[in-house]
């Protein structure tokens, strides 16, 4: 008997799957464990292997379709047998008019109405769309293409790197042909699921493929700068002078070099070009240092009875650099963003005696295979202190509370274009000598943009440490969909009393970031005294 295949549900948060590659054809034979297919989901492209045996009889959507989750997307039986009954599930029915609604709406708003037909399946190519390479991408910069437009291909060549807001990362080509077409070029961004490129047979001619999409956005901006030209070039005949030095459209310079000079609001007219028949390439623009301006002179005092003060004339000159937005920048606002506008904060603070702390770091280091710092020794505490106060490492879910039972501690290191977290999991069941060397792995990796979402999600609290800088004690924006975050100061040498004596001390101060929905000031507090406890004596980490 025929059975129907849906589409499952590969993560928490998936919705709808991609089928990025069929490994099966109509027809072949499918053996329980077999690869069918690989599916795209919100998080990763993912294997999906049959928990069913049979032929293939149908195969529902082609490759780069999306599909809702339970819709049926192939059926196995016996060869010749009868499946038609089986497509009449309701999932089907409702795609098939959402889609033809879609190529209503876009015949509809698209002039090239004789092309509306064509399909990368009809031209034999395969079209290469932006992948979603983490859980908060929305669009990718092109860090670099490894291929040019007639270069050949393999299904497993990567053909471009590109940047999220967390890493740079690889895009494989998923299909052996020519590089027929590349849609942005290097330094450009991408939305999600947007065309990057098109692989297919030698010559293949794809703008009748290209023509398909909206043209109404794209023609808008020719005719938008057109009208501005046009109302720029109407003073033209009384102020020719002026017009033709800011007007550097006829200057020798590459596209690149051009795109720079525009985003610093720089004229060509005033750069001498280095390369071939005077052209301006990037480093020109890069060098080049505008000539200060010169100040009208200042108009003679006027003279009056009382003794004018003469002042000294300081000439300035106002100037900034803007830069483009970074994607780990871009995701940094959104995310703290909505986490600061949304969950109501209240911090409390507390002072540690670091001396005993200080005297065991020494000793462990002795014997240590690897130098463990104060940090990883708080990330050891405070795994140990949430296991007590199960309260504190939960978050909140919309209608319901998670409370962790796990405790995976998440990292804050500034990098170059910005911040990551990267996270140790089950860090209260590892030695302080396993997190250091965790830690010391995930710095090296964010430093040269080689950590994977593997690294960086999944965390329960969040620890953040400025005390490197000097820093005596800062508030944080919780890491969301943490419930909080730990803020760490420097170990200051303060006087402290002792015993009725005042004498030399060394204090560190810790401010703990709650999300009211979740945690209250009590249940802060007496977490935040368990690890008081545990940092200032810190035998009790090892027992």
């Amino acid at each position: 008997m025929a059975e129907v295949v849906r589409m499952p549900k590969m993560s928490d948060t998936m919705t709808e799957g991609v089928i990025a590659k069929w490994h099966k054809q109509v027809g072949d034979k499918v053996n329980s464990g077999d690869l069918v297919a690989e599916i795209e989901t919100d998080k990763a492209t993912m294997d999906f292997e049959s928990y069913q045996e049979g032929t293939l009889l149908y195969i529902g959507p082609k490759e780069g379709e999306a599909v809702a989750i339970d819709a049926v997307i192939a059926i196995l039986g016996e060869p010749g047998e009868d499946f038609q009954a089986l497509l009449s599930d309701a999932p089907q029915a409702e795609e098939v008019t959402e889609k033809k609604e879609v190529e209503t709406s876009n015949s509809s708003e698209t002039e090239a109405a004789p092309q509306s037909n064509v399909t990368p399946e009809s031209l034999g190519v395969t079209v290469i769309t932006m992948p979603l390479l983490s859980d908060t991408m929305t669009e990718g910069v092109i860090a670099q293409w490894n291929f040019k437009v007639g270069d050949t291909i393999k299904s497993d060549d990567s053909i471009a790197d590109v940047e999220t807001d967390k890493a740079t990362m690889e895009v494989t080509a998923y299909a052996d042909g020519t590089l027929l077409y590349v849609g942005l070029e290097a330094g450009e961004a991408a939305k999600v699921n947007d065309i990057i490129a098109i692989v297919g047979p030698a010559g293949t001619d794809v703008t009748p493929l290209l023509n398909q999409k909206p043209a109404s956005a794209s023609q808008a901006a020719p005719a938008e700068v057109k009208k501005e030209e046009s109302k720029e070039e109407a003073p033209v005949t009384n102020e020719n002078k002026s017009t033709d030095v800011a007007d550097d459209s006829r200057v020798k310079a590459s596209p690149l070099a051009r795109k720079i000079a525009k985003d610093k609001g720089i004229n060509l007219n005033e750069i001498k070009g280095s390369a071939d028949g005077g052209r301006i390439v990037k480093k020109d623009v890069e060098s080049y240092v505008p000539a200060a301006k010169s100040a009208p002179a200042a108009s003679a005092p006027v003279a009056t009875e009382t003794k004018a003060i003469t002042l000294p004339t300081f000439v300035g000159e106002e100037r900034y650099t803007e830069v483009a937005v970074s994607q780990m920048r871009k995701t940094i606002a959104r995310r703290l963003g909505e986490s600061l506008f949304t969950a109501p904060h209240f911090y409390l603070t507390v002072s540690i005696d670091m001396e005993n702390a200080m005297i065991a770091r020494t000793q462990i280091n002795e014997v240590a295979p690897v130098k463990v710092s104060f940090n990883d020794i708080v990330v050891k505490a405070v795994a140990v202190a949430l296991k007590k106060h199960p309260a504190v490492n939960s978050s909140w879910k919309g209608d319901k509370i998670r409370f962790n039972e796990h405790t995976n501690i998440g990292v804050a290191m500034a990098v170059e274009d910005g911040l990551l977290v990267p996270v140790v999991r089950f860090a209260d069941g590892k030695s302080l000598s396993h997190i250091s060397a965790e830690v010391k792995d995930f710095a090296q990796k964010a430093k040269t943009k080689k950590l994977t979402p593997a690294d960086w999600e999944g965390s329960t609290f969040t620890v953040s440490n400025l005390g490197m800088f000097g820093i005596d004690e800062f508030t944080s924006i919780i890491n969301s969909p943490d419930g909080a975050i730990l803020s760490v100061g420097a170990i200051q040498q303060v006087p402290v009393v002792k015993n009725g004596a005042v004498v030399p001390g060394n204090v560190m101060k810790l401010t703990l970031g709650c999300d009211h929905r979740v945690v209250d000031g009590a249940t802060g507090a007496q977490f935040l005294q368990t690890l008081k406890a545990l940092l200032e004596n810190p035998v009790r980490l090892l027992a």
